[in-house]
């Protein structure tokens, strides 16, 4: 091995040095080898050519310290393998990431040791990995002797390939929506997960997003169900607080760590999951356990009826909100509010919607400032609860997205995040003092305002400007705006729910009354088309638009009943 001793400042993971009762593993002392370790201080020497994308099965010539890369043109998640022979003993290694950093696979970029180490003796294998990867790029790296690899490919494991078809006449939509698919598929396989590849875990919040591109793509709520049904399973969740749901399940979490805003989503997501399934059952087997989680909440209720100083991870999103949690945080109470209407919904508990409705009443007094709303107020040594200055775009979010304000009751607010908040706001520096928002899940929610207001010309262009450089660059799309950690996140597949939605015009099906809503929207494109499976059959809709007129050919199921608005501003002709 070549090894460059200069290079003083490892990289060590938790895995390695944070082995404990908590985190179970072998300590670093008794590890036979570290590829972490070794593979930092390696320098590979020669290189071939990196192929655009892979394919085919010729041979790859490998002698120490050899390395290729494959480009497998998209971000895909499978089991790893190929056919080596070996003349002599060999060390061979797959590396593996989503993106190149610097023209190389950084395997830790994620934080995690994406390697997978080969020893080999002389002759011939047919070697695949044991478990699933994700990754566009694949490096393969002779560390000792030497090898040929031929035949490397990809066995993919995903969600089947979905029926649901859309296309536009603007090609990057196109790329978007395949993106969207691909990212669906990857993280929906027996329940929905964050990503397919650090972690492959079951996370609240990401879950109430994916869970509506499942419906849409698989016209089932089989993945949700199984999803949802995981969370009242066990007659307890050992290590969490009493009335605590898991921040993500099945999970262990003898670290004692949960995320309280995490289990409100699960009950956003549960209302609706009980209107697409059907699943009465299953939604009232959970009454108890909902009704615990809002008991656990009381607890935590101040003088004025807002959640103050949650304990654990409270999180908002990946941005400055983080940092604004405590004392009492409004976005956090937002989301309560939210969900506490939710649950009175569901349940028919009007005691829960009118104590919603005082929440956000107190939050409207307490949290905005006349401008804007404020993420948190800190509480003072001498008792008293003091509003700070902090203000994040996303807090702003949340206060429309819960109904804690709507255009009519904050119109000047409304006209600032619609017209100067979104994609450019880094360019434009418009209102510098708000934190910017992040994907997950600021933009997203940003999105779902723009569908409530019918603005879908403007949701058309700033989806190209949010997510078009992720399609284009990974095949997937991200958890952060940046490719600084996952780049293929399952509640990112939301686009596939908005394209439909917002630019084709399938504004709603409702699978168990058989009724599908149409609206056509005021969009730059000459020609959209689409379907989307049901149990009775697919929903298809086309149109083009004809100088004055938008010509479009809709069919539905037997039985289903079609409502069509127009906000066109064309004149609509059937087909």
């Amino acid at each position: 091995m070549f090894c460059d001793t200069r290079y003083k400042d490892l990289w060590k993971d938790r895995s390695l040095v944070d082995i404990s009762p908590k985190l179970k593993g072998f300590p670093e002392k008794e590890l036979a080898t570290i590829p972490s370790i070794e593979g930092q201080c390696l320098r590979p020497l020669r290189t071939t050519a990196l192929g655009q994308p892979y394919s085919g099965t010729n041979a790859v010539a490998l002698a120490t310290h050899d390395y290729r890369i494959l480009d497998l043109g998209v971000n895909r998640t499978g089991f790893i393998g190929a056919r080596v022979t070996c003349a002599k003993k060999a060390r061979l290694w797959f590396l593996f990431d989503e993106i190149l950093t610097k023209h190389d696979v950084d395997f830790k970029r994620l934080s995690c040791v994406n390697i997978v180490s080969y020893e080999l003796e002389p002759g011939s294998y047919r070697l695949e990995t044991i478990e699933p990867y994700t990754f566009r790029y694949l490096k393969l790296l002779c560390v000792d002797g030497s090898c040929s690899v031929e035949n490397v490919y990809l066995r993919e494991y995903a969600h089947p390939r979905v029926e649901a078809q859309f296309a536009a006449s603007d090609p990057r939509l196109n790329r978007i929506f395949a993106a969207g698919v691909e990212t669906f598929r990857q993280n929906a396989l027996d329940i929905f997960m964050d990503c397919p590849s650090r972690e492959r875990a079951g996370w609240l919040c990401d879950s109430f997003f994916t869970s509506r591109v499942a419906v849409d793509l698989a016209g089932d709520t089989r993945v949700e169900r199984n999803f949802v049904e995981n969370f009242l399973l066990p007659a307890k969740f050992a290590f969490l607080p009493d009335g605590m749901l898991p921040m993500c399940y099945p999970a262990d979490h003898n670290d004692g760590v949960y995320i309280p805003n995490w289990a409100l989503w699960f009950v956003a997501e549960l209302e609706e999951y009980n209107a697409r399934s059907g699943d009465r059952a299953t939604v009232e087997a959970l009454r108890p356990r909902v009704l615990k989680l809002f008991d656990f909440f009381k607890r935590y209720e101040n003088q004025d009826g807002l959640l103050e100083k949650l304990p654990s991870w409270v999180f908002v999103e990946w941005s400055a909100a983080a940092d604004f949690v405590q004392d009492v945080n409004y976005p956090s109470n937002m989301l309560y509010a939210g969900v506490l209407s939710a649950a009175g919904r569901m349940y028919h508990l009007p005691e829960l919607v009118a104590k919603a409705d005082r929440i956000r009443e107190v939050i409207r007094r307490q949290s905005f400032d006349g401008h804007f709303f404020v993420d948190n107020a800190v509480r003072s040594k001498a008792g008293k609860l003091k509003v700070t200055r902090n203000r994040t775009e996303v807090c702003q979010y949340y206060a429309f997205f819960f109904q804690v304000a709507t255009p009519k009751t904050h119109p000047e607010l409304w006209g600032i995040l619609r017209d100067q908040f979104g994609p450019n706001r880094k360019k434009t520096k418009a209102f510098s003092e708000i934190h910017l928002a992040n994907s997950f899940i600021g933009n997203m929610l940003r999105m779902e305002l723009l569908s409530r207001a019918g603005l879908s010309r403007q949701i058309l262009e700033e989806s190209i400007a949010y997510l078009l450089y992720m399609a284009d660059r990974t095949g997937t799309l991200w958890e952060n705006t940046e490719a600084s950690a996952s780049c293929d996140h399952g509640f990112a597949s939301h686009i596939v729910h908005t394209l439909y939605r917002d630019v084709l015009g399938i504004r709603q099906i409702d699978r168990l009354g058989r009724r599908v809503a149409i609206q056509f929207a005021d969009v730059p494109l000459e020609h959209c088309e689409g379907t989307l499976p049901t149990p009775q059959g697919p929903i298809r809709l086309q149109w083009r638009k004809a100088g004055d007129q938008i010509v479009y050919q809709l069919h539905a199921p037997k039985g289903y009943r079609v409502t069509i608005t127009n906000r066109s501003g064309k004149q609509l002709v059937a087909q």
